[in-house]
């Protein structure tokens, strides 16, 4: 039986694995950051590309090499090159096919760290960035111009789990001629596959579920093996957002147990949506596994589960009341993490208008719907009825 016959659980544990002449069996660390040559013409050849191996650990190092073979296994692409974070994978693919002057049509449904690079960052270099509501295609078909090259999105979006017709979308990006680049963060391959609906590029914050546990940053940029080669490797070689070999072996680990992961955690998340449904002072529970869920039925086309985000509203007479009543839910928990990241085994809770989307303006919020009252919570491996009681005492004292 060969990996191409291999299911999902066993390439997330067997696949990519290098073995050294020592014959370890759970992958080495390499920590060196550079490599010897047999001769001079040998290091000549490597550095040059005429023949495979590795040279500096800056862009080829073999623990780092199994962690990008796994993980494309697993989306089922042809190649991966893993980064230092994920904002730094969307950095590298952005820097490595735009040039001056060029367009990106991006979902206004998307990381607020994300908006920052495409405005404040690719905007003072002369790329224009237009955003459209992610589920309304004609608006994606109305915003294409001469000079569009990238077509962006979540999904599930952060933090409103908009879900992205990928198949919808895809012709749409082929009559722009644009790259379709998909950031598959929330889901991971473990309950999506964005190639299978036509993406080109899949985009990774290996720092969440692949990791899951909260310990190293990392990211991954997936494609065809041509793409890699020739957009991304050059400018990871020469710029150098690189992933150490100690995070990669850290995410390797996380790889193999990601699909146990996701499974009981969106299996809680699906728990505790429910819940939330049901307490009077909640406005609206947004969770793809919800049939409440106006994209529900998409979602359950596009992924095996609803996933592990819920995000609630809270109510509020106004902004400055709703914002009052959400911090007051986050700060009445005490089992709960407030923090920001997402992806851990342990759940963790955030105010995304004042922090995760806290950098974008008020209207960039408004326009994306991220309100005063929405809090999100990406729910970990704690028993769903221990997060509920611990969401009780915030909720119950919510005003109108």
């Amino acid at each position: 039986m060969t990996q191409q016959h291999w299911s999902d659980e066993t390439l997330a544990v067997r696949s990519g694995t290098q073995r050294s002449a020592f014959g370890e069996h759970s992958e080495a660390l390499y920590l060196t950051s550079s490599f010897v040559f047999d001769s001079a013409a040998q290091a000549a050849a490597r550095f040059s590309y005429q023949e495979e191996g590795n040279v500096y650990s800056r862009f080829t190092n073999p623990t780092v090499s199994m962690f990008e073979e796994r993980l494309a296994a697993l989306e089922g692409a042809e190649a991966c090159i893993a980064t230092a974070s994920g904002m730094s994978a969307i950095l590298a693919c952005c820097m490595g096919t735009l040039k001056a002057g060029d367009h990106i049509v991006s979902s206004s449904s998307i990381f607020g760290a994300t908006v920052q690079l495409f405005n404040t960052v690719l905007g003072r270099f002369g790329v224009e960035t237009t955003y459209v509501k992610a589920t309304d295609l004609d608006a994606w078909r109305a915003a294409i111009k001469p000079n569009t090259r990238l077509f962006y999105v979540e999904t599930p979006s952060n933090p409103l789990m908009d879900i992205i017709d990928l198949a919808g979308l895809k012709p749409i990006a082929e009559q722009a001629n644009a790259l379709f680049v998909v950031d598959n963060c929330f889901c991971t391959p473990a309950l999506q596959k964005p190639f299978h609906f036509g993406a080109d590029v899949v985009i990774h914050s290996a720092t969440k579920y692949i990791d899951g546990q909260g310990r190293v940053l990392g990211g991954a940029v997936l494609g065809k093996k041509s793409f890699i080669k020739d957009y991304m490797l050059p400018f990871v070689r020469t710029a150098g957002p690189t992933l150490s070999a100690f995070n990669a072996w850290v995410l390797l680990k996380g790889l193999e147990t990601l699909s146990l992961r996701m499974e009981k955690q969106s299996a809680n998340a699906l728990a505790v949506a429910q819940w939330l449904e049901a307490q009077p002072q909640v406005k609206r529970v947004i969770y793809p596994g919800l049939s409440s869920h106006s994209q529900h039925a998409l979602a359950m086309k596009q992924q095996k589960t609803g996933g592990a985000i819920v995000s609630f509203e809270v109510q509020g007479a106004t902004p400055e009341q709703a914002r009052q009543n959400a911090w007051q839910v986050i700060d009445q928990t005490r089992l709960l993490s407030i923090t920001a990241n997402l992806g851990d085994t342990r759940t963790t809770i955030t105010h995304p208008a004042s922090t995760t989307h806290g950098r974008i303006s008020a209207e960039a919020r408004a326009a994306a719907g991220i309100t005063e009252g929405l809090v999100r919570v990406a729910v970990g491996l704690e028993a769903p009825g221990d997060i509920c009681q611990d969401l009780v005492g915030g909720i119950g004292k919510v005003l109108g």
